[in-house]
């Protein structure tokens, strides 16, 4: 589907890293509503208050070209800024010693920015509930590839638009088995349809099925909180510890090492994900399982 294309060619203030700042977004390696392009580019179809829209940006030269498809190509190209963290402020966070002060070096060019697409972040943060990723973006292919509009523009044909909650509520049963995700997620998502969360970004936790993890997730993406600790991660905590302080911590000790980054949190979180160093894994790991033979 190609429609007309809208550009708008954006000059930031500071050195810009898409694929670390952006990347956040992307569900896998098959996200239908993600992609990125041989020549640097990187792709999203959303779905916007104004309709599907489809956008590409490059970073070039200093500035950032960005161009958009579809009903909901405006939107999103007035919201290029704001998807890139022009309203985030890297300095905010302390540092307090070399291992952090090397890590923000490293991550100069990331920021915490935002989507103001809430809804398209609570979805997978949903599916991504206690599983291995492998397990959820399984079942985030499957239903928008099923249910989810073909992006408008010169993509692929198996790019797809997120659906809205209306569509998401009632995609019947059987389909969300066939996708690999259990009842209990489904009706998660089905029930979280009821509340306009576009508008209550801050009211997340009274849906039912959604916990501090779901919510650090959604608002990290969504509304850019630079605080969001996904307490109740199965590999966050060990990480931070890991690169904080030499040795794996649990959920307690990762909210005590955190503590003096107060306000940043979710983004020394994203720099150590990043730029930190993962530790050798020994033992099992967590196993994809597949609720569709069950």
């Amino acid at each position: 589907m190609v429609t007309a294309e809208r550009t708008r060619i954006w000059t930031p203030p500071w050195r810009v890293d898409l694929r670390t700042t952006v990347g956040l977004h992307r569900r896998g390696g098959g996200d239908p509503a993600f992609r990125y392009g041989n020549d640097g580019s990187l792709w999203r179809a959303v779905h916007t208050p104004d309709g599907p829209g489809t956008l590409t940006m490059r970073h070039a030269g200093g500035e950032v070209v960005a161009r958009a498809w579809g009903s909901g190509a405006p939107w999103l190209l007035d919201h290029v800024p704001t998807m890139l963290g022009v309203d985030d402020d890297p300095t905010a966070m302390p540092i307090h010693d070399d291992v952090v002060r090397e890590l923000a070096r490293r991550g100069e060019g990331l920021r915490i920015a935002r989507t103001d697409r809430v809804w398209e972040a609570l979805v997978p943060a949903v599916l991504e509930q206690k599983v291995v990723g492998a397990e959820a973006w399984r079942a985030w292919r499957y239903l928008l590839r099923h249910f989810g509009e073909r992006a408008p523009g010169p993509v692929p044909d198996t790019m797809r638009v997120p659906p809205p909650p209306t569509v998401w509520a009632d995609i019947p049963g059987w389909e969300w088995h066939r996708s690999g995700a259990e009842p209990v997620r489904m009706r998660t998502i089905r029930g979280a349809t009821a509340m306009d969360v576009e508008a209550h970004p801050d009211r997340l936790d009274v849906l039912r099925g959604v916990g501090p993890w779901t919510v650090a997730e959604t608002r990290a993406r969504a509304v850019g909180d630079t605080d969001a600790v996904p307490v109740g991660d199965y590999h966050i905590p060990k990480l931070v510890g890991y690169n904080l302080i030499g040795e794996p911590v649990d959920d307690d000790g990762m909210l005590e090492l955190l503590e003096p980054y107060a306000g940043q949190r979710f983004r020394l979180i994203r720099l150590i994900v990043l730029f930190g160093v993962w530790p050798e894994r020994h033992g099992h790991r967590m196993s994809v399982r597949d609720h569709r033979e069950m």
